[in-house]
């Protein structure tokens, strides 16, 4: 198998996707990875292939991970351009020969994979987003790679990604919905990673936290959740609000100045807003957080930000955006897209985190990891036996996990 990669740059689908190929190839299955990208600057932030926590965690497990060497730029999530040279057609030729099958990391790949003269591969597409018309050129370059057959199957990771894709003209035969999964390990409520969290950042152990987890992008609808942070915590004294991500620095001048408009006179409300940037221990600022908060407006499928947090102990707050409505029913709340609608939710879900916890410890084996890498596995099978044909791929598990009873 063969990945191919935009990037190694901090967001959701990355993680998803590279934790997808860790648990195959725990499996057995063989695979490396093609990054078009080796850096990246986006969301105010350089980020490099060999920093990226993503790409560790590939190479230490033995996955080969290579790069076609690029440092351009992304704008609005697309290639910064779709002209590629003799040397890097040479290279992607080379990985594709290596592989039975090629799993395209969303649809942005797709600009390289169709390029003339590539070994012919059957490719899967993972799409992680509800909003297909606003990927620029991707969406052209998906559908002339299903008119001409080389996309078999796309990978879905939300029913809202699912029916936006086929509004677009994907057909429905292609599109498979496997929902995305977190390391239920990693991910569990911790007492004791909650109070060093908290103690790390000289918050008290009974002193409410929200948490926002998000790249800084248009999408994330950073303007509203500060409006409903300064609402929040002129109401709740002992309150605090972090904010993490690519972007989420007091380095970038964009978020200074989100943060100037939404607090206005209020500076002093604003000390209690934590900005921490990239993490490498999400499991311990969700454990050390009572609510998780999303504030999107568009283009979110399935976000990563609220199952981690919930296998955590945090109580979700989102606006209505993907399939982020129907993830957190019966377990947090869904709010208008409104700064007094959304504070309130935030207290309402601490009040209630509780009463809450026994129903966000029952529905784990739903977004266990395990069931997902099966899911894939299954139909990576399908894939490798319908259009390359020889030995069945087996779908192993990673000892310690929890498996779904009716695997």
């Amino acid at each position: 198998m063969l990945s191919v990669y935009e990037g190694f740059f901090s967001g959701g689908a990355r993680i998803v996707h590279s934790d997808v190929v860790l648990g195959l190839a725990e499996g057995g299955q063989s695979h490396r990875v093609l990054s078009i990208h080796g850096e990246v600057r986006r969301e105010a932030t350089r980020q490099r292939m060999e920093d990226d926590t993503c790409y560790r965690a590939l190479t230490a497990a033995g996955v080969g991970v290579t790069s076609l060497g690029r440092s351009a730029g992304l704008v609005d999530g697309a290639l910064a351009a779709n002209v590629f040279s003799g040397p890097e057609l040479a290279e992607t030729a080379r990985a594709m020969a290596g592989a039975d099958v090629v799993l395209s990391l969303k649809e942005q790949p797709l600009a390289l994979v169709n390029q003339a003269g590539l070994p012919r591969r059957p490719v899967v597409v993972g799409l992680h987003r509800s909003d297909p018309e606003n990927q620029g050129p991707a969406l052209d370059e998906l559908r002339a790679a299903i008119a001409d057959g080389t996309v078999v199957a796309c990978v879905c990771c939300a029913e809202s990604t699912r029916a936006a894709y086929e509004a677009a003209g994907v057909p429905a035969a292609l599109l498979h919905v496997i929902p995305n999964g977190v390391d239920l390990l990693r991910f569990r409520p911790d007492p004791a990673a909650r109070l060093a969290f908290r103690a790390s950042l000289g918050i008290g152990g009974q002193a409410p936290v929200v948490v926002f987890a998000a790249r800084y992008a248009p999408m994330k609808n950073v303007p509203l959740l500060l409006a409903a942070a300064r609402t929040w915590l002129a109401r709740e004294p002992e309150g605090h609000v972090l904010m993490c991500g690519a972007g989420m620095t007091g380095e970038n001048p964009a978020l200074r100045a989100d943060i100037e408009v939404a607090f206005g006179g209020d500076r002093h409300l604003a000390e209690r807003i934590g900005l921490l940037g990239v993490r490498h221990d999400m499991q311990a600022v969700y454990a050390g957080a009572d609510a998780v908060a999303l504030t999107s407006v568009s283009g979110e499928a399935a976000p990563l930000c609220l199952i981690e947090g919930m296998m955590c102990g945090a109580v979700p707050v989102t606006t209505d955006v993907g399939d982020s409505a129907s993830i957190v029913e019966g377990l947090g709340f869904v709010t208008a897209p409104d700064p007094a609608a959304i504070a309130l939710a935030w207290s309402a879900a601490i009040a209630s985190r509780a009463e809450l916890g026994a129903a966000l410890d029952l529905s784990r084996e739903r977004f266990s990891r395990t069931r997902m890498i099966a899911a894939y596995a299954t139909l990576l099978d399908e894939v490798y036996a319908s259009h390359v044909g020889g030995r069945r791929i087996v779908a192993q598990h990673t000892v310690g996990e929890e498996v779904p009873d009716e695997l």
